[in-house]
């Protein structure tokens, strides 16, 4: 075994936690992601940094959170001294080959600006054989970011649009489609912004008119999507197995954000449920890390994989950076401490508000989750995930959970300081 791995990040687009087969989903069959699972640690509560392509990405090559980056929306670019000091740069100055198959979406800087060469574009069928074709080939250390498209595709499905990574097939008949999930309709107490959002974005959110029947049909697409991609994932697995390789590199996989598929009547990201911010993640290397464990403690993807990846590759890790290491972790360690809550940044793209700028931040503990938005009636929320999974019960509106709901303002508003966070500015 190789005290300097290879290391293959696979990510997919807009993936939500619980679209695996191994999270215990009977709607949807993943194989690769199964076996990736069962041959390493997934980690059952991890987040992203943004429910959105490009910050999420910004915070994947910087380690950084988006409001820190710069990028935070789609359209902003990342600030320009970060390239080189990001993790294609780290790798590559430790003698590694680093190389991008696929999606990129950093705005503002291109793959060799951070040190990656660029294999393939876009295309998911060309990810998995062009990335296979470079683990062959590869005659040093390497860090391999496959990342592939779908099942971004669902924008496309939700809009009636042809598949940028190809078709799929109808389903026979709605009643052959997943049925809607327990926490479909919105709550009582739910974020009004949500509301003026889709409207005011139709070609984003065309399911405002969706019948039920509709969002049952997208589910019904969203999994097979899945399914499809996980398809692409097997022939990256099967092409490492078949170099020899395996035992000497660190699998990494993740997606950059989730998708809504119909939880609360959304569509899409950028909201802060569940189902938008929370991920999958899992790590797997032959021999060095235990099999089949989950792990419960709080994981964020884009803040964790940098210094997760410099760890085992021997580079130091920046001082400055606000992610972890996962090595304890995925290593059956107890590490000393662990954080008990982590951030997750938005924007609703609606004017200031209340709260300030159109900005939304959620607070991410062990058992509550705070999240407020800039503005309309229920702009803070609080949820007890543990009784209260499909968020469905906005707590924040009971006076007897007066003193939790301020604890919470009061962590959040600290990170937000701490970090130069704007957000602060939301915090009532």
């Amino acid at each position: 075994m190789s005290d300097k791995p290879n290391i293959l990040f696979i990510c997919t687009d807009q993936q939500y936690a619980g679209a695996m087969s191994c999270a215990g989903n009977d709607e949807l069959h993943t194989p690769a992601m199964d076996q990736l699972a069962a041959s390493g640690v997934r980690f059952d509560r991890a987040y992203c940094t943004h429910p959105l392509c490009a910050p999420a990405r910004s915070s994947f090559v910087t380690g950084l959170m988006p409001h820190a980056t710069g990028v935070t929306s789609n359209g902003n670019p990342i600030r320009q001294e970060l390239p080189s000091r990001s993790l294609g740069q780290l790798l590559s100055d430790a003698g590694y080959s680093c190389a991008l198959a696929g999606k990129w979406h950093v705005t503002g800087c291109e793959p060799e600006d951070c040190s990656f060469d660029q294999l393939c574009g876009t295309n998911d069928d060309h990810v998995a054989a062009t990335s296979a074709d470079f683990i062959q080939r590869a005659d040093r250390p390497f860090l391999l970011f496959a990342s592939f498209v779908n099942p971004h595709d669902i924008c496309q499905i939700a809009r009636s649009q042809t598949l940028p990574q190809g078709p799929i097939e109808d389903p026979p008949s709605v009643a052959d489609c997943p049925n809607l999930p327990a926490n479909f309709f919105e709550p009582p107490y739910g974020p009004e912004i949500l509301h003026f959002v889709r409207p005011h974005n139709p070609q984003i959110y065309p399911t405002v008119e969706f019948s039920a029947d509709d969002w049952r049909r997208l589910r019904w697409g969203y999994y097979r999507l899945v399914e499809k991609v996980d398809g692409q994932i097997q022939i990256l697995l099967d092409s490492l197995r078949a170099s020899g390789r395996q035992r000497d590199t660190l699998v990494l996989f993740t997606s950059d954000h989730g998708d809504g598929h119909g939880a609360h009547r959304w569509n899409q990201k950028t909201a802060l449920w569940e189902e938008e911010i929370r991920v999958p993640l899992i790590a797997s290397w032959q021999g060095a890390i235990p099999d089949g464990r989950v792990e419960q403690r709080l994981a964020s993807s884009g803040l964790d994989l940098l210094p997760t990846i410099c760890d085992y590759a021997g580079v130091e890790i920046p001082t400055d950076l606000p992610g972890r290491s996962l090595r304890p972790l995925l290593e059956g360690g107890q590490a000393e401490t662990w954080r008990s809550d982590l951030v997750v940044e938005t924007q609703t793209g609606i004017g200031d508000g209340p709260g300030g700028p159109p900005l939304a931040r959620a607070l991410v503990g062990e058992r509550y989750k705070y999240s407020v938005y800039a503005m309309g009636r229920w702009r803070e929320q609080l949820i007890d995930l543990q009784a209260d999974p499909g968020e469905m019960v906005n707590i924040a509106v009971e006076q007897r959970r007066a003193e939790l709901l301020q604890e919470h303002r009061e962590r959040l508003r600290a990170w937000c300081l701490e970090t130069g966070d704007e957000g602060a500015k939301l915090i009532p």
